[in-house]
């Protein structure tokens, strides 16, 4: 802190210095609405797997929420229909809220479609941007059956999420890690009959390819006590576990078996000590997913950030974040119990080719 001041005073003594104050395990709820002369007309309330403090651009979204408490909704709803009518809205927005025990806070408020517009009138299936523009020219809306505040589970009987997709691979040098600035180049959809299928449906829909059977953890300390949850289970599945050195204590003391692995910058010494170095297993195909999750308290900076790019530069899958391997790790968890359908689907041209008038979730008329 006081480096980071110091070295602002001189750069500009005359600009004030911005300390932003970020809550820790918090979740971060997304308002899309539309609306109309400070009316909610239509709406939509969905939930990010990540924990606030990852860009929303970034995030993995759910919707219909599955976490959220009916009190935080009912939070939400309220909030929103005083911004709306405060701003005097017409036209499209998108509010974000952190919520944290019963505090439900408003992030921002952006007076415009967001890219989860497309997402929410897919998973609702009605047109919010046909919506607001109609709003804006002053047309009706009575016939397009949007989703209002008093509307409850819609939809009912499936659940949407949506992924993002990075290019990492072409950014030379980039740390792959998720943060507060946002770094996807774009995104992919599904649906499931669980969050747990429409989430597997979309992770492996942006080309991450389904672990066979060795898994590399490297994680904080800190956070020890949580993925071993998702560790176990996953040796539980037959995933064999390899761990960097102190990752792997903390396992084995929890009783998770697992394999050690030298760390990156200790190449020589694990050469003298006999261990194999986790880079050699990543670079030989050895390992078929690679968790390293970092947080602010990680000192092995260097080792964490040679594990995720060599990851991505030799294609390996990459999660970086608890939450998603927690998800990862109960959807995979029922797709090798077989209780998902849907993993392996066909082309996307064959799929229209064969799909039913009445299964479309688009009109006939409609480009999809």
């Amino acid at each position: 802190m006081k480096a980071s001041l110091t070295e602002a005073a001189d750069v500009s003594a005359e600009h004030p210095v911005v300390i932003s104050d970020f809550i820790e395990g918090a979740m971060e709820i997304e308002f899309d609405g539309v609306c109309k002369d400070g009316e909610i007309i239509g709406c939509a309330i969905h939930e990010h797997i990540e924990q606030a403090g990852v860009h929303s651009g970034d995030a993995t979204l759910v919707l219909p929420p599955q976490k959220i408490t009916s009190y935080q909704m009912h939070r939400v709803r309220d909030a929103a229909k005083k911004i709306a009518k405060r701003l005097n809205l017409t036209g499209p927005c998108n509010i974000q809220f952190v919520a944290k025990d019963t505090d439900v806070m408003c992030i921002e408020c952006n007076v415009r479609a967001s890219r989860s517009f497309p997402f929410v009138s897919k998973t609702m299936g009605v047109d919010f941007i046909e919506a607001a523009t109609r709003a804006i020219v002053g047309e009706d809306t009575s016939d397009m059956n949007l989703p209002t505040l008093e509307t409850r589970d819609r939809p009912s009987n499936y659940v949407g999420v949506k992924a993002p997709m990075f290019s990492f691979t072409r950014l030379r040098g980039a740390d792959p890690v998720l943060g507060v600035e946002m770094a996807s180049t774009g995104e992919v959809a599904c649906f499931g009959a669980t969050k747990e299928e429409a989430f597997l449906k979309a992770l492996l829909s942006t080309g991450f390819p389904m672990p066979e059977k060795n898994i590399l953890l490297s994680v904080q300390g800190s956070l020890m006590k949580e993925v071993t949850h998702s560790a176990w289970k996953l040796h539980e599945m037959g995933y064999t576990i390899y761990a960097t050195k102190t990752t792997a204590e903390g396992l084995e003391a929890n009783g998770v078996p697992c394999q050690v692995l030298g760390y990156p910058t200790e190449y020589e010494q694990n050469k003298k000590d006999g261990i194999p170095n986790c880079i050699d297993y990543i670079k030989d195909e050895k390992i078929d997913l690679v968790i390293n999750i970092p947080t602010y308290e990680s000192k092995r900076l260097k080792d964490n950030f040679e594990m995720r790019r060599t990851s991505v530069d030799y294609g390996v899958p990459l999660l970086t974040n608890l939450n998603l391997v927690t998800e990862f790790a109960n959807a995979a968890e029922k797709f090798k119990a077989g209780e998902l359908v849907g993993l392996k689907p066909d082309s996307l041209f064959d799929h229209y080719t064969h799909e039913a008038e009445g299964d479309a979730w688009t009109s006939p008329t409609e480009f999809h």
